[in-house]
């Protein structure tokens, strides 16, 4: 029996924010925006990304919680965003093109050492594909 361990566990910094928290702090005086700022910040809070030897699980929700959980070895293309303003503060956007029906997209947005964890999830979907015995089929139209 195969054993699925945890190897990394990560949130979206609250840097991605930053602009929606500076336009809150400016019209405060309005009330309504600190409700907006605390919202936003309660549903970036409740995101959790966690990477297993096999699986990529994505947490979120603020009340209603939702878990998706997404096979490694179903992993197609991944690619690594650094923006400057997310550059600024070590952050990053991992984005990773799959052939799971219910998410064919999935991005981790805010991710801090980005470089370190696209190398373990490469690494990782590697290993899935050599244990699974899966072959990428890279079909393209002429």
């Amino acid at each position: 029996m195969a054993t699925d361990k945890s190897v990394w566990n990560g949130r979206p910094s609250q840097v991605l924010n930053l602009p929606l928290f500076v336009v809150c702090f400016l019209f405060c005086w309005l009330v309504v925006p600190i409700f907006i700022a605390i919202w936003k910040w309660l549903v970036l809070r409740n995101v959790e990304y966690e990477l297993t030897t096999e699986r990529l699980k994505l947490r979120e929700g603020v009340f209603n919680k939702s878990i998706d959980e997404l096979e490694l070895y179903r992993v197609h293309d991944y690619k690594l965003d650094k923006p400057f303003w997310q550059r600024i503060f070590s952050l990053g956007t991992i984005t990773l093109k799959t052939a799971d029906e219910s998410n064919p997209v999935v991005v981790l947005k805010g991710v801090r050492e980005s470089e370190r964890v696209f190398e373990l999830l490469r690494t990782y979907v590697e290993e899935c594909r050599v244990k699974k015995r899966v072959l990428p089929l890279d079909l393209q139209q002429a």
